[in-house]
């Protein structure tokens, strides 16, 4: 339609959303269908949390806030970060949006001019190069390897660097791979960035408390303090603290820019739910202690997938670190042909083929920036991961040529 904004033609729909809105849909058309497109945990949101919300609704805190927060959480917020980062903020530095994305969105509409660059590494969240391209900037796509774990290396980052760099953007553990950098890794990373002071640094850390085996999470502005007063911290209670429909994320950083993000979001959405901003007061200072809990079930999980598609026929897959996604190479299938007779020559067919003779939805590589390869949340039952892979083995035993 020629009245739509040029800018939106630019970007696409959420390849994520769009699959596990087909898988909800085949369900309700009576299909058995396995979906493990969604990245959202399966546990319920803490006892103590709901009833912090309903705390606040029966004491009539449901008006209007400051645009970006109550100072109640933006204290807790900063007493996050002291606590578990050795960051040091105050309130005036810290953003709370209506979720993790926004946080980033209203940072790029801040910040971007024509001829931004953001260096994004693949494969990254696919709302990443989307979000860059709304704020009038350009997403630079540095890929990885699976032979790096699908890490960045600092020679990567070095090349990639150049005048019209504005961002990088870090996610650890990662969205889609869940791999993690560890202190040295990151210490790597961060060299790079101190002889590149243009170059300001977003980190996405969502996944902080989904670590696994002794992994142990730190934050760039953490590991080299030089960076402090160019990075922007963003981090949320979506998927820790199970409050996925709660929409809250945060964001802490330089003051000047913490205000150009509060004018932004102004002037678009105005405060993140009231009620949802009480929540996650008593999500950040209440008890903690199920989080080890919650980690202890991932992990099995994340093993039980790794193991059964490692079994599974032209596939391999890496051991995440965190979060609770695998991302496996399906190299070893391109080029065949399934039991239904469809050519399997990309990582989107495979997904295409996959959910339409097995009923198991996954996400493809390329909506990811990295191929061939596919997404798995393992955020779901271990009888409805066994089942998924079973019928993953079984696609893959049955592909000829």
């Amino acid at each position: 339609m020629t009245f739509l904004s040029k800018t939106l033609a630019r970007v696409k729909p959420s390849p994520t959303v769009a699959m596990n809105q087909l898988a909800q849909e085949l369900k309700a058309a009576g299909r058995d269908v396995i979906g493990l497109a969604a990245g959202e945990p399966d546990f319920d949101t803490p006892d103590n949390i709901k009833t912090a919300a309903v705390a606040a609704i029966a004491a009539g805190k449901t008006k209007y806030t400051a645009p970006d927060g109550i100072i109640e959480l933006k204290q807790a917020i900063c007493d996050k970060f002291a606590r578990e980062n050795g960051l040091t903020y105050v309130p005036a530095q810290v953003s709370v949006s209506t979720g993790g994305k926004q946080v980033l969105y209203n940072a790029f509409m801040a910040t971007l001019n024509p001829g931004d660059e953001v260096l994004i590494p693949a494969p990254y969240w696919v709302s990443y190069p989307d979000m860059v391209l709304l704020g009038g900037g350009t997403p630079v796509i540095v890929p990885t390897a699976l032979e790096t774990g699908y890490k960045l290396t600092p020679d990567a980052l070095e090349a990639a660097i150049t005048p019209q760099t504005k961002w990088f953007l870090f996610n650890s553990p990662s969205n889609p791979t869940g791999a993690g950098y560890t202190w040295d890794e990151l210490r790597a990373l961060t060299d790079v960035l101190m002889r590149h002071p243009h170059v300001w640094v977003m980190t996405d850390d969502m996944y902080e408390h989904l670590a696994y085996d002794g992994f142990k999470f730190f934050t760039p502005a953490q590991v080299e303090p030089g960076l402090y007063e160019r990075t922007l911290t963003c981090n949320g209670v979506s998927k820790a603290y199970a409050m996925t429909g709660w929409r809250i994320g945060y964001a802490a950083g330089p003051e000047p820019l913490i205000a150009a993000m509060r004018k932004v979001q102004s002037q678009s959405t105005t405060n993140p739910c009231t009620i949802s901003q009480w929540a996650a007061v008593e999500a950040l200072n209440g008890p903690q202690d199920f989080l080890a809990t919650r980690c202890a079930a991932f992990s099995e999980r994340r093993d039980l997938v790794v193991g059964m598609l490692n079994d599974a026929q032209g596939i391999t897959c890496p051991t995440p670190e965190g979060a609770f996604y695998v991302y496996p190479s399906v190299a070893g299938c391109l080029g065949k042909t399934s039991a239904a007779g469809i050519l399997i020559d990309s990582d989107q067919a495979f997904a295409t083929a996959l959910l339409d003779e097995t009923g198991v939805a996954v996400v493809f590589g390329a909506a990811f920036g990295l191929s061939p390869n596919f997404r798995i949340s393992y955020a779901t039952s271990t009888e409805a991961l066994t089942e998924a892979c079973t019928r993953i083995q079984t696609f893959c035993a049955g592909l000829s040529g």
